[in-house]
């Protein structure tokens, strides 16, 4: 089957959204599909770290200034998602795909308007949905203003009605969009790809290339540094850690780096924590690898899943999180569950696992064999039956 695949940001970049795209489109490949990606100007060239016959098509580099990566809603995004548009249209008559597989809003608006322009195709649009778009906006500070609140409250809820079938990568999400719509819709949870985890080397000497002794305890983050993904609760934690362990060492990996520095530093904790900048996906398993305890702070209020999870569990190592039903779904009992969504809720359960190391061991391991139930050959076979069902309607 021919799919057109929308991504209206960077790609590839090494954050959660551009993983989901990308390990999603070379597990359809996989499965004998040929993919075509309509994405910015920014990002990596995917062929070069890996062997697939996707192309990307990029939007012209107008904006040649914009070159934001992190996450987080940005004005200047309508422009690209404007050229983005007449990209997707190039592309259909150029590819002439059987369906058109769009993600986030932006991707399902522009996915829309493709399928209305070129009507007598009849091609579907299969949505997929990353997170709540008003409520991501929100958790990074945008729609202050009641009036523009409701007005984006309402075109969510329009573009959720958009797709012939709807994906979304969290039950929270699926829940949020029933409450507004009636299309079709399924939660595809995201995967991890267990051959990048098939390492040569021991943890120790992973330890020993990052610098680390190995005595202490690593724990790791990867992942954006932006608040909505809870990293402030993260890095108020690391005192309350550290004064009550000295073998605790933190591994914090990702963009942007800035405000995470300033923190270290004006706490003086240095010796006990490494910033590992830029972060490249195609690393993560070694940096996971040489890990101990992984954690994830990242609350519901955007109804996001988390990727992170999957490759803490790749890598065999338990996990520090939030009683969220979608980090329960990934972990079962591999797992600290904070019973406070605050610093010391992360402080307490990564001291449980420091002052029970055996506990570390355990769930790791449960973490390990948890992991091979979520490759990503199943979310691919889900979405290759729903491509199926569109086509044969």
């Amino acid at each position: 089957m021919k799919i057109l695949v929308i991504a209206p940001t960077p790609f590839f970049v090494s954050k959660g959204t551009s993983i989901r795209i990308l390990e999603e489109s070379l597990a359809l490949e996989r499965r004998g599909h040929t993919l075509t990606i309509a994405t910015y100007h920014i990002g990596e060239n995917i062929n070069v770290k890996i062997k697939t016959k996707i192309e990307i098509y990029r939007i012209p580099k107008i904006l040649f200034w914009y070159k934001k990566i992190e996450a987080g809603p940005d004005w200047q995004k309508i422009i690209l998602d404007f050229f983005l548009i007449f990209k997707v249209l190039y592309l259909i008559i150029k590819k002439k795909p059987q369906l058109i597989h769009s993600h986030l809003h932006e991707g399902a608006l522009i996915g829309w308007v493709a399928k209305k322009i070129f009507f007598w195709k009849k091609i579907k649009l299969v949505t997929d949905l990353h997170g709540s778009l008003t409520k991501e906006m929100v958790s990074h500070k945008y729609l202050n203003n009641k009036i523009l609140y409701k007005i984006f409250i309402k075109l969510e809820n329009f573009i959720n009605t958009l797709g012939d079938y709807v994906i979304t990568s969290s039950n929270e999400l699926t829940e949020i969009i029933k409450k507004n719509s009636s299309k079709k819709i399924k939660t595809i949870l995201d995967g991890v790809n267990l051959e990048n985890y098939k390492l040569n080397k021991t943890k120790k000497e992973l330890k020993e290339e990052l610098n680390i002794p190995n005595e202490k305890y690593v724990i790791i983050y990867t992942g954006s540094l932006i608040m909505n993904k809870g990293i402030k609760n993260l890095l108020k934690a690391i005192p309350i850690v550290t004064s009550n362990n000295k073998n605790a060492y933190f591994i914090i990996a990702g963009y942007p780096i800035e405000k995470v520095k300033n923190y270290i530093k004006e706490k003086k904790l240095d010796q006990c924590v490494k910033i590992i900048n830029p972060l490249n996906y195609f690393d993560l398993p070694q940096i996971n690898k040489a890990g101990d305890i992984g954690i994830d702070p990242k609350d519901s209020s955007v109804g996001q899943a988390s990727g992170k999870i999957l490759q803490y569990m790749g890598a065999k190592i338990p996990v520090v999180c939030f009683d969220r039903p979608n980090n329960r779904s990934y972990l079962g009992k591999a797992a600290y569950y904070s019973k406070e969504k605050s610093p010391q809720g992360i402080a307490d359960g990564i001291l449980y696992f420091l002052n029970n190391p055996k506990q570390i061991k355990i769930k790791g391991e449960l973490a390990g064999e948890r992991a091979k139930n979520f490759s990503w050959e199943a979310p691919a076979l889900e979405i290759e039956k729903i491509y199926k069902s569109l086509i044969t309607n």
